[in-house]
């Protein structure tokens, strides 16, 4: 019987190579490489993980080590200072790279910021959060 509150974890170790589709719930910590699409909620590549990926759906990934392809992250992308993240980006919220962390990538984020009226944006005035 399985507990409501209870958290998948998932790791893909060192010497493990995949190559296909991945789909997780809960927590997917990437040590090796994996080739193919990922679909899950959390998804962490670790320094020494590698990911090429035609499309990456997820609601949060932190990038330690190198992905190279597609995300659309629904929640957050963070790249760490060790990390690398290059191809294409989508993101709904929050983009975070650390000092180090190197983003080479097409980025499109999607706010639900409030935007101000253009004679507003003309006038120089800034949007408080």
């Amino acid at each position: 019987m399985e507990k409501k509150n209870s958290k998948n974890l998932s790791i893909i170790d060192r010497d493990l190579k995949i190559k296909g589709s991945i789909s997780s719930r809960g927590k997917l910590i990437i040590k090796g490489q994996v080739t193919g699409m990922i679909e899950g909620d959390v998804v962490i590549i670790a320094e020494e993980g590698r990911v090429t990926s035609s499309v990456t759906k997820v609601s949060s990934i932190t990038i330690g080590g190198e992905f190279q392809g597609e995300i659309f992250a629904s929640r957050e992308l963070i790249i760490l200072s060790t990390g690398t993240c290059s191809g294409k980006v989508e993101c709904s919220k929050n983009l975070i790279v650390e000092n180090g962390g190197v983003l080479n990538a097409e980025v499109s984020c999607k706010t639900a910021m409030k935007l101000l009226p253009e004679k507003d944006l003309k006038k120089g005035k800034q949007i408080e959060s």
